[in-house]
């Protein structure tokens, strides 16, 4: 018997709106304690070998997705996100006139399927649904026009967040780093249009967040863009581009989806930690 994890990835990239023949999802897999990479078709892994943003070559070997653990779908050396990027989100804010950036920590990245763990004295852990960028080649200085040349695709992301500290602490060092907070999956998608896909938060099966990238104030060009005046953005590297509308207090048990359009279900269980 499928898992519920798998059956909800299967049946997000079996929806006829989002299937495209220019469509490929990447993924990095587990299989008797050994991690790859692979295509994503259906149900079934195909094997790659090497750089998966330098010209990947198919092994041959494929894999049911039932028997595979799918991991994080890339090894971030940086994990940088915007803030207040939905007009749904500012409240009675106004918009800012450049991106408001942040870090998280490489550290703090999970896969699908993936615990979320609670530090224990966490009051106010909050889901952060996210449509989340990964980079595809070296980028420095790189103009708006040219951005999209060094995005490798999209993903999914939960930018979680503990409000208590983010009002108390100096920086959100533990506010938004702290290990888990940054799940991503399932899978790294090619060929999507950026500029509109649904993005959508469930919390045990209710709908907490869903708005469309249409309405980012700033699309992702923009922010590969400014991003890269300051740092050098390496292969693998990802941003998370900002959460829709409101967020509420999670608790250990939950189970937290969060669906981009195109990519698939990242789903993580919250739990306590110790």
């Amino acid at each position: 018997m499928k898992s519920v994890a798998t059956l909800a990835l299967v049946v997000a990239l079996s929806a006829p709106n989002v299937l495209s023949a220019q469509v490929t999802r990447y993924v990095r897999f587990s299989h008797q304690s050994r991690a790859a990479y692979g295509i994503l078709e259906a149900e079934t892994v195909r094997e790659l070998e090497g750089d998966l943003f330098a010209s990947p070559r198919q092994t041959g070997r494929t894999f049911r997705l039932a028997d595979v653990r799918l991991l994080a779908p890339c090894e971030p050396s940086k994990v940088i996100a915007v803030g207040l990027n939905y007009r749904s989100h500012l409240g009675d804010r106004p918009a800012a006139a450049y991106p408001g950036l942040f870090a998280k920590y490489p550290t703090s990245i999970v896969g699908t399927g993936a615990d979320i763990v609670m530090p224990p004295d966490a009051t106010d852990l909050h889901y952060e649904g996210e449509l989340v960028i990964v980079i595809g080649r070296k980028a420095k200085n790189v103009s708006p026009e040219e951005a999209l040349l060094y995005v490798f695709g999209v993903t999914a992301g939960n930018d979680v967040s503990e409000r208590a500290w983010q009002r108390s602490d100096l920086q959100w060092f533990r506010a938004k780093a702290s290990d888990t907070f940054g799940p991503l999956g399932p899978a790294i998608a090619t060929g999507l249009n950026y500029d509109d896909l649904l993005v959508q938060t469930r919390v045990n099966g209710e709908v907490r967040q869903s708005e469309r990238t249409r309405d980012l104030i700033f699309n992702v060009p923009t922010i590969v863009s400014y991003v890269s005046k300051y740092v050098t953005l390496m292969p693998g590297d990802v941003i998370f581009t900002g959460t829709p509308q409101t967020t509420r207090a999670m608790k250990a048990g939950d189970v937290v989806e969060v669906e981009v359009e195109g990519v698939g279900v990242l789903r993580n269980t919250v739990v306590a930690g110790r």
